[in-house]
């Protein structure tokens, strides 16, 4: 008798921290129920094509495929968000992004720019917590355009506007009062890039050149004639890049520059507020 519980303990996943909540969630997944379903009813027995689809699962998920790309979505800030290939996967560290957006952003309207939106999780979230702002979410990639618009359209926030764009190059309108972007910024040899989840992201949205700067050193020289007086613009960028991109910034003519932390303790946001 296949039972849900059985089902679990037989998943044979590789030993990781997560290996019993990525069991879980595959589980829910194929059986069409939420995870405190298998809790609830341990000795349910699914259908054999149920028990065949989370074998599939299974399988791709010990060949190192990431769990949000198998169940086609992922929580960030208070939004579910459609996930797929195209993009990267929105991790809880960019959440602090979003914090500092809230916190340094005009406290009623603005006009707000989101470079390299991927799923539109940034764009999205600040839609989410100020329905005054208008808020611009750009990709070069046509695809993550389309699906940062289908999470905008199944979410129902009107605020934002989803359009293609290479950086700035395809940008019209007045100048905003906050930039804000989570760009490539991993060196190109960087060893990491072959280990877990990364592995399946496209690359185009990881690496950005020898140093990982290339993205952020295009972001800051240009910014200044997107940004109205006293606007701020704020980057997500790799754990040891803060000084970096702080002097950057500083080198720009960009005042207040600065790092923030992330959840984890590490310098993974910096900014500066433009004065033309």
């Amino acid at each position: 008798m296949t039972t849900l519980a059985r089902l679990l303990a037989q998943a044979d996943l590789p030993d990781s921290p997560t290996a019993a909540l990525d069991s879980e969630l595959l589980l829910a997944h194929a059986i069409g129920k939420p995870r405190s379903f298998l809790r609830t009813w341990p000795e349910h027995q699914p259908e054999p094509a149920q028990v065949e689809v989370f074998a599939g699962l299974l399988a791709r998920r010990r060949a190192g495929e990431p769990v949000a790309y198998l169940l086609g979505e992922q929580g960030f800030w208070s939004l579910d968000l459609q996930v797929s290939a195209v993009t990267l996967i929105p991790r809880p560290d960019t959440e602090r992004l979003v914090e500092l957006a809230l916190e340094l952003g005009p406290a009623h309207s603005a006009r707000v720019l989101d470079l390299g939106t991927g799923t539109g999780a940034v764009a999205l979230a600040l839609a989410s917590e100020r329905p005054a702002w208008e808020i611009i979410a750009t990709d070069v990639v046509p695809a993550a355009v389309a699906l940062a618009e289908s999470n905008r359209v199944r979410l129902a926030l009107t605020n934002v506007q989803v359009q293609h764009s290479d950086w700035f190059a395809d940008l019209q309108g007045a100048p905003f009062d906050l930039i804000v972007s989570n760009p490539p910024y991993i060196r190109s040899a960087d060893p990491h890039l072959e280990c877990g989840d990364v592995r399946y992201e496209p690359a185009t949205a990881l690496v950005s050149g020898a140093d990982g700067l290339d993205a952020i050193r295009h972001i800051v020289q240009c910014a200044p004639g997107y940004l109205r007086d006293g606007g701020w613009l704020l980057l997500e960028h790799g754990w040891d890049q803060a000084a970096a991109v702080v002097a950057l910034l500083e080198q720009r003519g960009f005042v207040d520059a600065r790092s923030w932390q992330d959840i984890g303790g590490q310098q993974r946001v910096s900014g500066g507020r433009w004065h033309g």
